[in-house]
């Protein structure tokens, strides 16, 4: 069993997740390879196209949305995903147990205590009338139903517990922050056709699939990505399809069996990273594109992930924009020519922009600052 190294993994997710050059695919076919691009602020999603799609254009991947290619909705993890629209059809059932574990929380529990789950997804969905209500307004009806009761939560179980796809102008480029406006619509009207039942089939194409977007990878990192539990036999029932590796701690690591590595030597471009990239939330150890160290720093919080840049490969700091300003803060001094090429991608990132988001609208950017010192040439 061939053993990899920590750089051999890097550049692998590079390689498989567009970082180490952009592509000429459609944003359609990267969303499809990427399985599911994490969209939990909706702006974000067009910056982690940008960052792996040649000439990506804000408008293609509104059209997207728009003509119900691309559906938004809670997805792996129970967090707000971009997928394509028949795979999610085929991923949302296969996943909803993961969902319906998050929706059995105590946070969600405390409220509609003596309430049935199911008769609240059939309240729900009688409220939509296979129509669309903004959140604020289902939230609003069955707060009128259930008294005493917060409505928001409810609705949040609802949209947790059946497959909900969010309007166009929940996912359109410019909506940031603006969670309130979300408008949910039951998701087989929403794209016109059926959920496709979950299955053991459909279980082991989407190991095959994060495969492809994030392998090598182990047991745990598939789980930890899905928010599935138990796919260490679905696995072991696909022993024969797969290759194996061991990792640079000695665990056994899966990949597909096709699957080519690039040289671990290959040159990695500086990347600039929306929050929550799929990059940096596809493995449970995350050590093959951010240290221990720096993942306390990006990571605080259970639901924080902030944007970061890459250098060679690896998280070396994070950045932010506001007021006009695209600060970059990295973690430790950079080289010479990778400030160069960091504030070169920066001011690529500014002209992709356009404008400062939604709630944080000030004059249009046009300002790189680095608040890192620069160490040797």
């Amino acid at each position: 069993m061939t053993a990899l190294t920590l750089r051999a993994l890097n550049r692998a997710l590079m390689d498989r997740q567009f970082l180490l050059r952009r592509t000429e695919r459609t944003p359609l076919k990267v969303i499809r390879r990427l399985v599911a691009l994490q969209a939990q602020e909706p702006n974000w999603a067009y910056v982690g196209l940008w960052s792996r799609v040649r000439t990506f254009a804000q408008a293609e991947l509104t059209a997207l949305l728009e003509d119900r290619q691309v559906v938004r909705s809670a997805l792996l993890r129970s967090t707000q995903h971009l997928a394509a629209a028949d795979d999610f059809r085929r991923l949302r059932p296969l996943l909803q147990p993961a969902l319906d574990r998050t929706a059995s929380a105590p946070y969600f529990t405390r409220n509609s205590s003596g309430l049935d789950a199911a008769s609240l997804v059939t309240e729900g969905l009688g409220l939509l009338a296979g129509g669309t209500l903004s959140r604020k307004e289902l939230a609003r009806r069955l707060a009128e139903r259930h008294p005493g009761r917060n409505g928001r939560i409810l609705a949040g179980q609802v949209e947790l517990r059946t497959p909900l796809a969010h309007g166009t102008a929940t996912g359109a480029w410019g909506s940031w922050g603006n969670r309130s406006a979300v408008s949910v619509t039951p998701a087989a009207v929403w794209l016109g056709q059926p959920m496709v039942t979950a299955s053991k089939d459909s279980a082991r194409e989407l190991i095959r699939r994060y495969l492809a977007a994030f392998g090598p990878a182990g047991v745990k990192d598939v789980q930890a990505w899905s928010g599935l539990t138990r796919l260490g036999e679905v696995i072991a029932d696909m022993r024969a399809e797969l290759r194996r590796y061991s990792g640079p701690d000695g665990r056994e690591l899966i990949d597909l069996a096709d699957a080519e590595l690039p040289d671990p030597e290959t040159p990695a471009p500086v990347r600039l990273l929306p929050a929550f990239d799929n990059a940096l939330l596809g493995h449970a150890d995350r050590t093959r594109i951010i240290s221990d160290e720096d993942r306390k720093r990006v990571m605080p919080g259970q639901a924080q992930v902030r944007p970061t840049f890459l250098v060679d490969g690896w998280v070396h700091g994070t950045w932010s924009l506001d007021a006009g300003t695209l600060r970059l803060t990295p973690f430790r001094p950079l080289r010479a020519n990778d400030r160069a090429a960091l504030e070169q991608e920066a001011d690529r990132l500014l002209q992709f922009v356009g404008e400062a988001p939604g709630d944080q609208q000030s004059d249009p950017p046009s300002t790189v600052v680095a608040s890192g010192l620069t160490a040797g040439p």
